[in-house]
């Protein structure tokens, strides 16, 4: 039965689609490969113009920025298993039953962030990659070092051997409002340093919102043209300061960019060069938010006689987790999280996210018509890196 988009998530904080009600995966297992770029941007009608009212602002946030912005490519080896069909005596004797390995190779953009050489860039741009190439807008090349990365947000680090290198300057993402003008710059469809230009659609886009299920990211939407390659370089706003980083789209639409804000990134950079990870809270459920349509379906097609229609439903709770420890049932509805109320799953997942693993999380919870405290302790999300 369907819930409606958005309507079902699993936490640790990875959405799951709301299309049914059996459509979903643990926070454990989420870590699937989403489109980074978008096809065929619609143009814009009219050229944006920042405050200064300067029609050619683009071009000075360009020169400012742009020796900042490098191109990686990533070399990773793909083995390919034969199909079960060839593992025959007979077929063996002609064709090797071995798996075959090849070279996969891909690129996209990053911008230094220290003139030490630390470069921000997509996890999905460097996960698994045994070589790592970092090229310069004067031409230099360096081999490039991964210090860290972390899938659930799509972040990671690159070090070079190198000193005294142009940086960005980092602005402030929680200030940003739809409207305002930004400009993307990076390396799409392998044309390097290409600029793009548009505005900041909106704020705020859940995971759930675009479909990136195994993300835990408040994504900024732009209408600033972003295609494959441009993953890992920065947005900027009109004073060339970084103000997010451009990572995905959504599959057939048309203008319509994402971009992890900067504030959330550079939070993930520093723990990432500190200690090489990140762990993420992780609670082990599966839930959806509550109204009277999803009432209407779980209690006939599930057989729960729910006794509220707002609140998060647990759909599921996963063997041996911190939320099976605790005694979180299915069919539980949490109302209450550390005493602050919770309609949306998006509302627990930024709860959970902020919390310190380890330090008890008070659940309000509806049982049976009665009302029960439960408290969690959050353990660090199991992660599953592609390859």
């Amino acid at each position: 039965m369907l819930l409606g988009s958005g309507a079902v998530m699993s936490i640790g904080g990875c959405s799951i689609p709301g299309s049914t009600l059996n459509a979903t995966k643990t926070d454990a297992q989420a870590q699937t490969s989403v489109q980074k770029t978008t096809d065929n941007p619609s143009p814009s009608i009219l050229p944006v113009v920042s405050s200064s009212n300067n029609p050619n602002f683009v071009v000075g946030v360009v020169q400012k920025v742009g020796p900042a912005v490098v191109r990686i490519d990533a070399a990773r080896t793909v083995v390919a298993q034969v199909p079960e069909e060839f593992d025959d005596p007979v077929i063996r004797r002609f064709f090797s039953s071995q798996p075959r390995e090849r070279i996969e190779q891909g690129s996209g953009s990053g911008f230094i962030i220290n003139a030490g050489g630390q470069i921000l860039t997509n996890s999905h741009v460097v996960n698994g990659a045994q070589s790592v190439t970092v090229k310069l807008k004067d031409g230099r090349s360096f081999k490039g070092r991964v210090m860290g990365e972390d899938p659930v947000t799509d972040v990671a680090v690159i070090k070079i051997e190198a000193n005294n290198l142009p940086t960005v300057s980092i602005g402030n993402s929680e200030l940003l409002q739809p409207g305002e003008a930004v400009i993307a710059i990076g390396n799409p469809l392998g044309l390097d340093y290409t600029v793009t230009s548009g505005i900041i659609s909106a704020t705020g886009r859940s995971s759930s919102d675009i479909g990136v299920t195994d993300k835990r990211v408040d994504y900024i939407q732009t209408d600033a043209a972003i295609n494959p390659g441009n993953s890992g370089g920065p947005l900027l706003n009109a004073r060339g300061d970084v103000i997010a980083m451009n990572t995905a789209i959504i599959r057939g639409a048309q203008g319509l960019g994402f971009a992890i804000p900067i504030n959330t990134a550079q939070g993930i950079a520093q723990q990432l060069i500190a200690k090489g990870k990140v762990d993420h809270p992780y609670l082990g459920i599966k839930m959806a938010t509550l109204t009277p349509d999803v009432k209407e379906q779980v209690n006939s097609t599930l057989g729960i006689n729910l006794a509220t229609d707002k609140g998060i439903l647990l759909l599921d709770v996963v063997p041996r987790s911190p939320a099976a420890a605790a005694g979180l049932k299915t069919g539980d509805v949490i109302q209450r999280i550390s005493n602050q109320p919770v309609t949306k799953i998006e509302e627990v997942q930024k709860i959970v996210e902020k919390s310190q693993i380890g330090s008890p999380l008070e659940l309000q919870v509806l049982r049976n018509g009665q009302t029960t405290q439960i408290a969690v302790r959050p353990e660090p999300l199991p992660v599953r890196r592609g390859s």
